[in-house]
């Protein structure tokens, strides 16, 4: 079993960063064959972000992030990380972080691709 804890969300203004952690314990994340972040606005169903792949190592964003943020690992750490920035009002909603414990040599973007979860971070975003 994996433990998952994100940090680092708050209220910031449009145009500004945030910098999100995710905390990994009981496994590490380099056990994980994969892990992403999520994230689901007021009304909306969880989508799709970013995520990195352990046996291709390589990156997927989602189209309304791409070139604004970046998915990256500190395997000495053990955390995930996500920067954002360029923030836009549309960007508020609670944000997750996932692992998927089975092989995939890609990164996947489906949430039932991911075995494990943590408890999610607000992220406001003000105009």
């Amino acid at each position: 079993q994996v433990q998952l804890v994100e940090s680092g969300g708050g209220l910031v203004q449009a145009g500004d960063s945030l910098k999100l952690s995710c905390a990994a314990s009981g496994r590490t994340l380099r056990d994980m064959y994969a892990v992403a972040w999520f994230r689901r606005a007021p009304g909306k169903e969880r989508e799709f972000v970013a995520a990195i792949s352990r046996a291709i190592r390589n990156t997927i964003y989602a189209d309304h992030v791409k070139g604004r943020f970046t998915i990256s690992r500190d395997n000495a750490k053990n955390t995930l990380y996500l920067q954002m920035n360029s923030l836009k009002p549309e960007d508020t909603a609670v944000y997750y972080c996932a692992a998927r414990s089975t092989f995939s040599p890609r990164p996947q973007t489906s949430d039932g691709s991911y075995d494990y979860w943590g408890q999610g971070t607000q992220v406001t975003v003000s105009s």
